[in-house]
């Protein structure tokens, strides 16, 4: 392939700017080419605005964010909090990748705290598979037969709706770009303030930062991004974090 190409799709702006948005800064500096998805625009992301507007303001959001990277922003066009796992929804995933066309996909935990997330990982995950099938019709998007590598973000607080901790696969060393991920982050202005207004202190970057650093202290770091990959069948066995990234990945199944 002549350009590396990773696609981060999650449920909602700025969930990959907490959970892979380091990950994402150090493949682009190895000359990855970025792409940043969300399922919704987060039209019920304010207490203020109506749901066209602040799906405006989210959208401009996101653009810029993905562009720190030099990346690409996309959207799958669903409504917020109502996301399923369906037919139509699965259609769209299927064309964003076949469109895409990448070698690397980040997807939201399968455990998490909200539905939004599980069922946009099943989507993702569903779609990565179904990609390659001609007869999974998207009219405009060729079918891509790369096999994907799919890794799975960490969800909030490290741990699924019943408080069990997620034990990752592998974590990246995120700590030489977290300037980058704050930046990123910090484009969502939206709820950046909200949460500044509602908490009286910048909630917002703290919280990405407490993340970061717990899971960097498992692997004696400042900063780190938790992963699992998925290894069902037909899906690549091997680490491919780890072929790229080096030392900055610590491996936890020995791929």
């Amino acid at each position: 392939m002549d350009k590396k190409t990773v696609l981060a799709l999650c449920a909602h702006p700025d969930d990959a700017e907490f959970m892979c948005s380091g990950t994402l800064a150090l493949l682009h500096a190895k000359g990855w080419q970025v792409h940043m998805a969300t399922a919704t625009h987060g039209d019920c992301g304010s207490m203020a605005l109506g749901r066209k507007a602040i799906s405006k303001v989210r959208k401009a959001e996101s653009a810029a964010s993905a562009a720190v990277l030099d990346g690409a922003c996309h959207c799958l066009g669903c409504d917020d909090i109502f996301i399923m796992y369906d037919k139509p929804t699965l259609l769209k995933a299927v064309k964003l990748i076949r469109q895409v066309r990448p070698l690397l996909v980040f997807a939201p935990s399968p455990d998490d705290y909200m539905a939004d997330h599980e069922n946009i990982s099943r989507v993702v995950w569903n779609a990565c598979f179904a990609a390659g099938m001609p007869n999974v019709k998207t009219p405009g998007a060729r079918p891509w037969r790369q096999p994907i590598y799919l890794y799975y973000v960490d969800p909030l607080d490290s741990k699924d709706k019943f408080g069990n901790i997620i034990n990752p696969t592998c974590q990246v060393d995120v700590s030489a770009v977290m300037t980058i991920k704050e930046t990123m982050l910090c484009c969502h202005a939206s709820q950046r303030n909200w949460l500044k207004a509602h908490h009286g202190v910048d909630e917002y970057v703290d919280m990405l930062k407490r993340h970061d650093a717990a899971r960097g202290a498992e692997m004696k770091t400042a900063y780190a991004e938790a992963f699992r990959q998925h290894l069902g069948h037909g899906f690549p066995q091997d680490n491919l974090l780890k072929q790229e990234l080096g030392a900055r990945v610590r491996s936890l199944t020995g791929r």
